[in-house]
């Protein structure tokens, strides 16, 4: 497994956004997420000397109107306004989204969620506008934040944010989610449209937060755009690549994105408080080295990782990767220096943990993902309306539903591979979903509390707010089915254009899956007689975007730690 984290020297450009005040915010004492943990992730990039090789920024504050974009102008006035001095005032608000336990009230809760949010869009924008291949945002990856309530320790998605801002430049985007949770949150928000295709590994049964069953494969125009890989106690590093690679493979050469988004959550490496996995730090470093190498605009973010030491390790470790270095195995001196003891080293290896995941269990997994991915078409291609953006500017301190203003806005062209088409979009309607989840499950070992996925309930909203007009105005698309199986190439198979190798390292054992009558093979990846068939298609795409400025300032905030003690 050493060899699959081995990266080479790389000169795609890398854009790493990091604000200092992020690790300012505690969730209250014993709590087992911990905002500081990213001060010491970024002593060790400093400390590394990663910093002289890619472009360090520290991001914008997101605004209520940009959070507004996905969540309900409703649920953010109540975090803008929500503090440990009137909480009690809001009681009744405050059981509506879905905040307390889990998700506490704490001092300077609005500031944090500003501060994951803004680096994830400015992490985006960097993509978009064509400054940097890779851009990492640690302190984002709030997967499991919905529309109008917190879940998970998130409140805010910034996931959902960001890729929402990719797909204004980009006509498809692959959202791929390694953290030990279901990234539910994701999956809802684009539960109904072929422009996102979300990819969950995760573990699955009496598990926070009780969804990402197989099954589970989207709805309407999103149907088989939700993959699901569930998983079971004590996935180890081979078994996780053996599945992990053929069908992120599988999915990026067939699906075409314009950009990937990687949420690494570390709370499946081994050894997590809250996960049950095995991974080791470069088992689950081998993923990110993976999906990087197709060479397609990548935005990482971070997640869970609730070992924080282990956390720091594995997310500089990646940060290197990223940037093609090879980190020393000896830590360099930094300020957390003594919480790595007893052997200062920079890796997180593997334990004697039993794996339940059975070969057997495995390939009936992968049989199933397959199975519901030969249903998509080829490079699903993309005409967007080109309409006006009658969108309402909502002041601060203001509560109430939308009605109509305009604003600016600007026009952008691009191209891309695929045919134009007739069949129409549903628009992402929040209540779709609940039929698919009223079942959910407790999640047994886990710490959090039983709260399970709500699915997207509609509480009365009926009335068009601004969040739901821009967030259907991106999703309003035009989208082709129709391509000659002629013009597809073979799926595990890289296209010309492709930077990925021909196969995987020949450690990672691959299984033959039978295609179905009428869709092409799904090949194995070492047979090296396979041919490609490219694909010579152009859609032309033209949407118009409306602008936000930013508004707020940076906040400062008193450091408040809880069990470690952070030095400056």
């Amino acid at each position: 497994m050493a060899a699959l984290a081995n990266s080479t020297k790389t000169n795609r450009r890398v854009s790493y956004f990091y604000d200092e005040d992020v690790g300012n915010y505690t969730y209250g004492q014993g709590h087992p997420m911990k905002p500081h943990r990213m001060r010491m992730v970024h002593d060790l990039v400093v400390n590394y000397n990663l910093f002289k090789k890619m472009e360090v920024l520290t991001p914008k504050r997101a605004t209520f109107r940009q959070m507004t974009r996905f969540h309900t102008d409703e649920y953010i006035h109540f975090l803008e306004r929500v503090t440990p001095v009137n909480v009690e005032e809001l009681s009744q608000q405050q059981t509506r989204f879905n905040v307390g336990e889990d998700c506490p009230i704490f001092e300077g809760l609005f500031e944090f969620c500003s501060i994951s949010a803004g680096g994830s869009i400015d992490a985006a924008n960097k993509l978009t506008s064509g400054e940097s291949d890779i851009a990492i945002n640690w302190s984002g990856g709030l997967h499991h934040a919905k529309r109008f309530e917190a879940s998970g320790f998130c409140y805010v998605n910034d996931i959902v944010l960001a890729i929402l801002e990719l797909l204004r430049f980009y006509q498809r985007v692959l959202y791929i989610d390694i953290d030990i949770h279901h990234g539910d949150g994701v999956e809802e928000a684009f539960y109904t449209t072929d422009r996102v295709l979300t990819c969950s590994f995760h573990k699955f049964g009496q598990f926070f937060p009780g969804t990402g069953d197989v099954s589970d494969i989207g709805i309407g125009t999103g149907k088989y755009y939700a993959v699901n890989f569930p998983l079971k106690d004590g996935m180890d590093d081979w078994n996780y690549q053996n599945v992990f690679r053929p069908v992120v493979q599988h999915i990026i050469e067939w699906y075409r994105p314009g950009a990937i988004v990687l949420q690494c959550g570390a709370d499946s490496l081994a050894g997590d408080r809250l996960g049950c996995f095995n991974l080791s730090m470069k088992g689950h470093a081998a993923c990110v080295d993976f999906v990087k190498d197709f060479n397609i605009p990548l935005l990482v973010v971070g997640g869970g990782g609730y070992t924080i030491r282990n956390v720091a390790r594995a997310w500089t470790y990646e940060t290197g990767l990223l940037l093609g270095d090879q980190l020393s195995e000896d830590l360099p001196y930094n300020n957390f220096l003594e919480y790595y003891g007893p052997n200062y080293k920079l890796d997180v290896p593997a334990n004697n943990m039993e794996n339940m995941n059975t070969p057997a269990y495995l390939a009936d997994m992968k049989a199933k993902v397959f199975e519901n991915l030969r249903n998509i078409p080829f490079a699903p291609s993309v005409q967007i309306h080109q309409r006006q953006l009658n969108t309402r500017v909502v002041p601060e301190n203001e509560f109430s539903d939308s009605e109509d203003e305009g604003g600016r806005r600007h026009e952008r062209s691009y191209y891309t591979n695929g045919k134009s088409g007739e069949s129409s979009a549903r628009k992402a309607r929040a209540n779709n979903k609940t039929a698919l989840h009223n079942e959910s499950e407790s999640r047994g070992s886990s710490s959090r509390s039983g709260k399970t996925n709500s699915g997207i309930r509609d509480q009365g909203r009926n009335k068009p707010s601004r969040s739901n007009q821009i967030f259907d105005d991106v999703l309003n698309t035009t989208v082709s089915t129709s391509v000659p199986p002629a013009d597809r190439p073979s799926i595990m198979t890289p296209s010309p254009n492709s930077s990925r190798p021909p196969a995987p390292p020949s450690d990672v054992a691959q299984e033959d899956v039978t295609s179905a009558p009428g869709t092409p093979p799904i090949s194995n990846p070492n047979n090296a007689n396979e041919t490609v068939i490219g694909a010579n298609e152009t859609t032309t795409t033209t949407m118009e975007i409306d602008t936000v400025e930013p508004e707020s300032e940076p906040i400062a905030k008193d450091e408040e730690t809880d069990d470690v003690t952070m030095q400056s």
